[in-house]
């Protein structure tokens, strides 16, 4: 069967294109102090999904009033600690090799726009499409942010390349017809250690098929 070529390569942004782990742990760790709750269980279900939905979960039964601020609470937490955010390793080498290829890219996050365009700034990135929370109504797992990208950037979202590190962004990935490649041993059609791994993928502009057991 032949190889679909790459269109375009859509990247979720933390922990795929920009470092941002221990700021995330910090802001939620704090967070959960503030709101009296176990910061372990609130890491351990947040990534991959946007914050309002994290502290809807998290928060059930509090009131529409209290969830809203809740929510503004952290995004202005993260939004204000971005002094160890960093790109991911890889991850200028594999936007100068689309740069140079001309295959267009994008981010696709479930940070809000100012979370996003300060973690984004404070790693040296700029995209040339940007999708966030403030652009879709539902946040990842739901395949709206990369339907939309795709559109935007005028490719086939069954051409598009999608890296992410969680499951519910790989489950976005899926659902929008996508292949997508993962890190961090998420389940996908293109496991990698990290961005560095598609680099050779780059090289020829080509996906290849998914392993057959």
């Amino acid at each position: 069967m032949a190889l679909p070529r790459i269109a375009a390569v859509l990247f979720d942004m933390d922990g795929t294109l920009v470092d941002s782990d221990a700021a995330v742990d910090r802001a939620w760790a704090a967070w959960s102090a503030e709101y009296g709750v176990d910061p372990a269980y609130v890491t351990g279900i947040a990534p991959g999904h946007p914050a309002g939905d994290t502290v809807r979960r998290v928060l059930a039964g509090r009131g529409a009033e209290v969830i809203a601020e809740a929510t503004a609470r952290i995004l202005g937490r993260e939004s204000d600690d971005v002094s160890d955010v960093v790109a991911a390793a890889g991850a200028h080498e594999v936007l100068a090799r689309l740069e140079a290829l001309g295959i267009p890219w994008a981010v696709v996050t479930g940070a809000d726009t100012r979370l996003a365009k300060a973690r984004l700034n404070a790693a040296r990135i700029t995209p040339p499409i940007l999708l966030t929370t403030d652009d879709v109504e539902r946040g990842k797992p739901d395949p709206a942010g990369y339907l939309r990208a795709a559109e935007l950037l005028g490719v086939a979202v069954g051409e598009c390349l999608v890296v992410e590190d969680t499951e519910p962004g790989a489950a976005a990935g899926r659902a929008a017809g996508a292949r997508v490649a993962t890190l961090k041993g998420v389940a996908g059609d293109l496991p990698i250690a990290g961005l560095r791994d598609l680099l050779p993928l780059l090289g020829d502009a080509t996906i290849p098929t998914a392993p057959t057991a």
